[in-house]
């Protein structure tokens, strides 16, 4: 194992960023978790450790990022801290510019004037990690995948803003030298993700005898990786990365959104069934789809594999059954994050 850092992990409240910040401590980092606990982001969600510390703040505030840089003696920034639900990037554009346009923005000035305090070998250690996502390259046919010479292409304010923070990460390497990293992933699932995004949306109104809305004929594919492999991925590139480069994460399961909901029924008809015997599959409703909805995500990973050792450690079938068997285990968290996001 190289060198325990000393991390400052943004939105490692939300859910990605705690499975990392989990991972993190578990290699013997120290971490500050910079959060500014909205919807997504749960102070319940963040390790209890003595490694660990929780710092309520906002990502735009440079004054704050800056303080904890020094007085923490932070060498090495994770950025999760991001909007990142395409519907509501559709509703409100505005928070995503904010966030992951000048966010992003703040964060590389707080880091570069970090960065150039250091002595040499200090600046040679620091590192600047952004996390992207594969919308960020638009969307592929019936064949074919993204990787990291992808040209950008995105079709929703959600990925337009992540792409225009890359961007920036790019250019802040270039133009300053500022070591930074760029790591794109296909979609994420596991415990404690926030019940707007498919699977634990999926499986909550299945619970609660709802509806499973479905957009259009529920055809759109999605490649999909476990959070912790997706945690153990961002580990590698931050300590074996070069500077400047950019790595993809995928998780080499592609799935249609439709198979996904109904083996989500099968599991859910099999660990807790219906009262009155019907299969949770009855409860599927096609809903008209959303603007600009991209048909299909696939990452190769080759880049990942075999510059930096990435491996996965799940399968999408497993890993299906341990998600829902958390969530099963957890409605009270679920109804707690929700209500929050309502109060």
């Amino acid at each position: 194992m190289t060198a325990a850092r000393s991390m400052l992990v943004t939105g490692g409240a939300g859910f990605i960023g705690s499975a990392f910040v989990e991972a993190a401590l578990a290699d013997g980092h120290r971490v500050v978790v910079l959060d500014a606990l909205t919807y997504a982001g749960h102070e319940e969600s963040v390790p209890k450790h003595e490694r660990c510390r929780l710092v309520v703040g906002n990502i735009c505030d440079r004054e704050l990022v800056g303080d904890l840089l020094r007085t923490e003696k932070i060498d090495a920034i994770v950025n999760f801290a991001a909007e990142s639900h395409v519907d509501r990037s559709i509703d409100a554009p505005g928070d995503f510019v904010d966030t992951n346009i000048v966010g992003t923005f703040r964060m590389l000035q707080a880091s570069l004037a970090h960065w150039k305090s250091l002595d040499t070998a200090e600046q040679s250690r620091f590192r600047y990690l952004q996390i992207s996502t594969d919308e960020v390259y638009g969307a592929l046919g019936e064949t074919g995948q993204f990787s990291e010479t992808s040209p950008m292409s995105p079709n929703s304010p959600y990925a337009a803003s992540k792409a225009a923070g890359d961007h920036l990460v790019r250019a802040w390497y270039h133009t300053y030298k500022l070591p930074t990293l760029t790591t794109n992933c296909s979609n994420n699932y596991g415990p404690r993700q926030f019940p707007e995004k498919l699977i634990p949306r999926l499986i909550s109104c299945a619970l609660a005898g709802e509806p499973l809305p479905i957009y259009g004929k529920g055809l759109q594919v999605r490649d999909w990786i476990h959070v912790e492999d997706h945690s153990r991925g961002v580990l590698l590139a931050l300590e074996r990365g070069t500077p400047g480069q950019t790595y993809c994460f995928g998780g080499a399961s592609e799935r249609a959104n439709i198979d996904v909901a109904q083996r989500i029924c099968a599991i859910l008809d099999e660990l807790r069934p219906r009262g009155d015997g019907k299969s949770y599959a009855s409860q599927m409703q096609f809903v008209t789809d959303r603007p600009g909805h991209d048909f299909r995500y696939a990452i190769d990973d080759t880049r990942a594999r075999t510059e930096l050792g990435f491996t996965r450690r799940h399968t999408f079938e497993g890993g299906l059954v341990a998600t829902i068997e958390w969530y099963l285990g957890n409605t009270e968290w679920c109804h707690a994050v929700t209500r929050r996001r309502h109060a």
